[in-house]
């Protein structure tokens, strides 16, 4: 039987994360839009009023992928739980562990008593659009990603 592990990201496991999000980025066919360093992954993840928090996923002992995510106000909706990433490493894709993460975060937004959970997906990718599905979600047609870089 396999070994499935989720726990929290520490300080010391920031190389994993970032690493993880490069993988990230390479599949969403954009590594050249990350700019963070590991420094600010630091500064902002373990500072004395962290921005985001992290799990790592685990198979057998080995690395599988990581989520990562925010809280956010909603002036509609109050405490809004926000997935900035939710990854798997491609060898481990198909095995459920994304499912366990997604699940993971459902239970920590309970816990911090976030009344819902938002996150994006890409359009071309159809399998995270199929796997999303099976959770009962609804995806927003007519808003647009909006953003300014400073």
């Amino acid at each position: 039987m396999d070994k499935i592990i989720i726990r929290r990201a520490t300080k010391e496991d920031i190389g994993l994360v970032r690493d993880l999000v490069m993988e990230l980025a390479i599949f969403e066919r954009a590594p050249e839009e990350v700019t963070s360093s590991l420094d600010d992954y630091i500064q902002e993840g373990f500072s004395d009023n962290p921005l985001f928090s992290a799990n790592l996923i685990y198979l057998n002992d080995k690395l599988a992928g990581f989520s990562l995510w925010y809280y956010r106000f909603s002036t509609w909706k109050g405490r809004r739980f926000y997935l900035e990433d939710l990854y798997i490493k491609e060898a481990y894709r198909g095995k459920g562990l994304g499912k366990y993460l997604i699940n993971e975060a459902i239970e920590e937004a309970k816990r911090m008593k976030c009344t819902g959970m938002m996150w994006q997906v890409l359009d071309w990718n159809q399998p995270a659009i199929d796997f999303y599905n099976t959770l009962g979600v609804k995806m927003d047609a007519g808003w647009l990603n909006v953003h300014l870089d400073l």
